[in-house]
């Protein structure tokens, strides 16, 4: 496969301008897939055993990392599987959950000698490490995943090294990290300008400020698109648990800030509703602050899934989107947020 020949005509059928930073990573990409995927009998053979068999591609926001990883994916013939990391890790702790009283044998064992037969290729996209039960899991399941021989493709926000940076009990991840440094191929792609941004895109379909007048916008908005609709109340179970949406119109919905983040709930029912939903309305967005970080990080959450599922958005917000606070904890990975607000509000996106 000469992917970047194959990339150099993509960009020149979407009208994508030609980066050359992304090139290189297209090439480190290429050089990847040779190594693993391409190699003869006697070179596998007498290949080293401790090859590097994951690729972990790191950048900033709206630099291109998805586009990258989703191309070569599209252009990957053997098996494979590509998942927001959040839904994996919901994946992993459900079968756990369903195999806890299974005596025979390890139960990370049997969750990677599934994927082992279903996948060549696995691509995380979004990889990031948020709370301290996925921290202290991490190292067993990667060990297994990479002495199996599964090839892993990561986007991340984040470098290696800073991976759970001062999380709980962070000691106990470092074995993870070195895990990573071992087995993968880190390359950060570096681009000026986040491409989300750049478009000069008009943002028709984020709100703000918090007033009569935009009441009156999203009031119209959300009559234009349920007309003809019925109107119903849907409710979602999730592992047992209810969430119930009220003013549900055969795909399109429309909530208050507070009834999606500042409730006990998390990835897994959000996902849950981006699967049932087509158009999502979301009103009263505050600003954020070391204050109402669980409700920030909550968001985050929500509109990383909101994007991967491709659901159409609109927000009321106290603010410019630009403008929007952040805590401090949570700047960094607000800036995806920010970034892919931009990209899912603006009229073309509709």
């Amino acid at each position: 496969m000469n992917l970047k020949k194959l990339f150099l005509n993509y960009c020149k059928t979407k009208g994508l301008e030609i980066n050359d930073n992304q090139i290189i990573t297209i090439e480190i990409i290429n050089k990847f897939y040779q190594n693993n995927f391409n190699l003869g009998f006697f070179a596998n053979l007498f290949k080293k055993k401790e090859n590097i068999i994951g690729f972990y591609l790191q950048g900033n926001v709206g630099v291109g990392k998805t586009m990258i990883l989703n191309f070569f994916y599209e252009n990957f013939n053997q098996t494979k599987h590509r998942l927001h990391f959040n839904e994996f890790m919901i994946n992993f702790h459900d079968f756990i959950f369903q195999n806890k009283n299974d005596e025979k044998g390890n139960t990370i064992d049997k969750f990677v000698t599934k994927l082992k037969r279903k996948y060549k290729l696995i691509y995380l996209d979004e990889f990031q490490v948020t709370n301290i039960v996925d921290a202290m899991m991490l190292g067993g399941l990667f060990k297994k995943i990479f002495d199996e021989n599964i090839k892993v493709i990561f986007s991340s926000n984040v470098k290696i090294n800073e991976l759970y940076k001062d999380g709980l009990q962070r000691e106990q991840f470092i074995p993870f990290i070195k895990i990573m440094k071992k087995k993968c191929v880190e390359h950060t792609l570096t681009i000026k300008d986040d491409y989300r941004k750049s478009q000069n895109k008009n943002n028709d379909n984020y709100l703000f400020p918090l007033n009569e007048i935009t009441s009156f916008k999203i009031n119209k908005l959300f009559r234009q698109l349920t007309r003809g609709k019925t109107k119903q109340e849907k409710i979602l179970s999730i592992k047992g648990r209810k969430f119930n949406i009220k003013n549900y119109y055969e795909g399109v919905v429309r909530f208050n800030f507070n009834d999606l983040c500042n409730k006990n709930i998390g990835a897994e029912d959000y996902i849950k509703i981006a699967d049932v939903c087509k158009y999502i309305v979301i009103e009263n967005l505050p600003n954020f602050g070391n204050n109402n970080s669980n409700q920030q990080q909550r968001f985050i959450t929500l509109i990383d899934i909101i994007y991967e599922k491709k659901v159409n958005l609109t927000i009321s917000s106290v603010s410019n989107l630009d403008k929007l606070t952040s805590s401090n904890s949570l700047s960094e990975p607000f800036k995806r947020t920010l970034s892919r607000l931009h990209e899912l509000t603006s009229s073309s996106n509709i």
